[in-house]
C-alpha cells in the first residue's frame, strides 16, 4: 500500500518475493505536535496473510478494506480437485487461496475389444483407479491433518468425473476429514482452474459452515443457563474472575466488543513502578474513557494514572492462551 495525504492515494502492490511476501507501506503528512509544523512520517509492514489484488485509487480517503478482509475471514477451507488426470490439493482463507500440492495420473481408458483379453484389461483399470484413489486419500491426510486433527474447518470435493463422489463414499478417505465435507461440486476443469471454479461453486457453503459453528455455540451457552448447571458466566466483570481463576475452557467474545481496557497506577508520592499492588484494571466503554469519575480507587477515592488503554478484543486476543481457554469470535451475523 501507499498512502498520500492531500489527495489520498492508495496503492496496493504484489511481489513474489520469498514465501510470498507482500510488503504494505503507507506514506503521509501529519501535524505535528504544536499544530502547525508538518512532518512525514513512513510506516512499512508485512501483513500476516497474502493480499491477492492489486489497486490504484486517488481519494480524500484511504481505502484498507483488504486490510479488513484480512481480520474478517480466519477460517481456512481444504480443497481436492480430483479427476481422471491427476489431483490437486488447496486452501482458501479469506480471499487468499494457496495450492499445498498436485500431481498428474495416467489411467488406462475403456478397452473396446472382445475376447479374453477384455476382462484382463478391465481388471486392470480397476486396480489402478482403485490405487489411484488410495493415493489420494493418503496425500489428503498428509495435507489436511496435523497433530492428529483436521487443520481446515471445512472440506469441499471437486471434479469433472465420478472420482470425487468416488472419494466421498469410499472407506479409504480418513473419517476424520470425511466429517468435514461441506459440499461436493462439478467442475469443467482440473487442476488450478478447477480449483478457482470449485472456490466460486462452493462460497455459499463456505459461508454457512462459520453461522452454524457459532450457533451451536451459542445454543449451547443458552442451554447451560436454561439448566442452571453453574457452568457458565457472563459480564466483563465475572468473566475476568473466572479466567483468573483458570475456570475457563471457552470464552465466547462478541469482535465487534467496544469494551476498552484501561491500566491504571494510583497517583501516589513516591510508588514504585513495579509495585503491581498499585495497579488498577477498568473495563471501560470508549465514553467512559472521558469521564474522570471513573479513574478513582473504589476503596480510597484516590485518582489513578493512565498508563494503557487498549481494545479488549484485541488484549484478550493475544492472551486468552494464558487463562488456557479457548477463544471463539462471534458476529452479529449469528443466526
Amino acid at each position: 500500500f501507499f498512502f498520500f495525504n492531500d489527495t489520498a492515494t492508495t496503492e496496493i502492490y504484489t511481489e513474489q518475493i520469498v514465501g510470498s511476501v507482500r510488503c504494505v507501506q503507507e506514506t503521509g503528512t501529519i501535524l505535528s505536535e504544536d499544530g502547525k509544523t508538518e512532518k512525514k512520517v513512513v510506516i512499512d509492514f508485512e501483513p500476516y496473510k497474502p493480499i491477492n489484488q492489486s489497486l490504484y485509487q486517488c481519494d480524500n480517503l484511504f481505502h484498507t478494506e483488504p486490510l479488513r478482509e484480512l481480520l474478517d475471514n480466519d477460517q481456512t477451507f481444504g480443497f481436492i480437485i480430483v479427476d481422471g488426470n491427476g489431483a490437486l490439493y488447496g486452501t482458501l482463507q479469506g480471499n487468499a487461496r494457496d495450492i499445498k500440492f498436485k500431481f498428474t495420473v495416467e489411467l488406462p481408458k475403456k478397452h473396446g475389444r472382445g475376447g479374453q483379453s477384455s476382462v484382463r484389461f478391465a481388471r486392470l483399470r480397476m486396480e489402478k483407479r482403485h490405487n489411484y484413489l488410495r493415493k489420494v486419500c493418503e496425500i489428503a491426510v498428509q495435507q489436511f491433518i496435523e497433530d492428529n486433527q483436521p487443520n481446515v474447518a471445512g472440506l469441499v470435493l471437486a471434479g469433472s468425473a465420478d472420482f470425487k463422489n468416488e472419494l466421498a463414499t469410499t472407506q479409504m478417505f480418513d473419517p476424520r476429514l470425511a466429517a468435514k465435507i461441506v459440499k461436493v461440486v462439478d467442475v469443467s476443469y482440473g487442476g488450478e482452474n478447477g480449483f478457482n471454479q470449485a472456490i466460486e461453486l462452493s462460497l455459499e457453503a463456505l459461508q454457512n459452515v462459520r453461522f452454524v459453528q457459532e450457533k451451536k455455540l451459542i445454543t449451547q451457552f443458552f442451554e447451560e443457563i436454561s439448566k442452571e448447571s453453574g457452568l457458565y458466566v457472563y459480564g466483563i466483570d465475572d468473566t475476568m474472575s473466572a479466567l483468573a481463576q483458570g475456570a475457563v475452557e471457552k470464552l465466547v467474545l462478541y469482535e465487534n466488543l467496544e469494551i476498552r481496557r484501561v491500566t491504571c497506577r494510583l497517583k501516589e508520592a513516591g510508588v514504585d513502578e513495579n509495585d503491581l499492588t498499585k495497579l488498577r484494571i477498568l473495563y471501560l466503554l470508549p465514553h467512559q474513557c472521558l469521564d474522570s469519575k471513573y479513574f478513582k480507587d473504589k476503596q480510597t477515592q484516590q485518582e489513578l494514572d493512565i498508563i494503557e488503554n487498549v481494545s479488549f478484543t484485541e488484549w484478550i486476543s493475544e492472551n486468552y492462551t494464558s487463562f488456557g481457554a479457548t477463544l471463539f469470535l462471534i458476529t452479529n451475523k449469528s443466526p
